[in-house]
């Protein structure tokens, strides 16, 4: 059998989370036993259908996608206020792979960096906001100028 997940990020990022004394290698095993009805207790060896409702169970039971949307929502606020319009993935995703901003697109961004991204966000809002200028090589484009935000100064 092929294997058909390869990237168990989604799975750890809410395992780590649950409160467990013991052996963590053998409830993970029971967790994915689980989810395959005894199949398998090899994460390698579920199905994307069977990987998706266990890290979709994990992460209602440790509130995690519910601190993501959270944190998502007050990131497109604040970009809703420095003028960028929420409305357009494509858009949101060019701001936030700009490497001062987050250097990736907007869905890959972890809960720790959207937490940075907001911080960056309400200071580039402190200092005037966004400056816009006409993108001389893309006709009807607008290249934003992104002020110089240093995240390490504590208050």
């Amino acid at each position: 059998m092929k294997q058909e997940v390869t990237n168990f990020a989604r799975f750890y990022a809410s395992f780590n989370q649950l409160p467990y004394s013991g052996d963590r290698e053998e409830f993970k095993k029971q967790i994915v036993c689980q989810y395959t009805w005894d199949r398998t207790e090899s994460l390698r060896e579920m199905t994307k259908a069977e990987y998706a409702a266990c890290c979709e169970a994990l992460e209602k039971l440790t509130g995690r996608k519910d601190e993501l949307k959270k944190k998502r929502s007050r990131c497109l606020n604040l970009m809703q206020q420095l003028g960028i319009d929420t409305t357009d993935w494509a858009r949101i995703n060019n701001f936030c792979q700009h490497p001062r901003i987050a250097g990736k697109p907007f869905a890959r961004i972890t809960l720790d960096e959207l937490e940075s991204l907001s911080v960056k966000l309400r200071s580039i809002q402190r200092k005037g906001g966004l400056q816009q200028k006409k993108d001389i090589q893309q006709p009807g484009g607008i290249t934003y100028i992104i002020p110089v935000v240093n995240t390490t100064a504590t208050c």
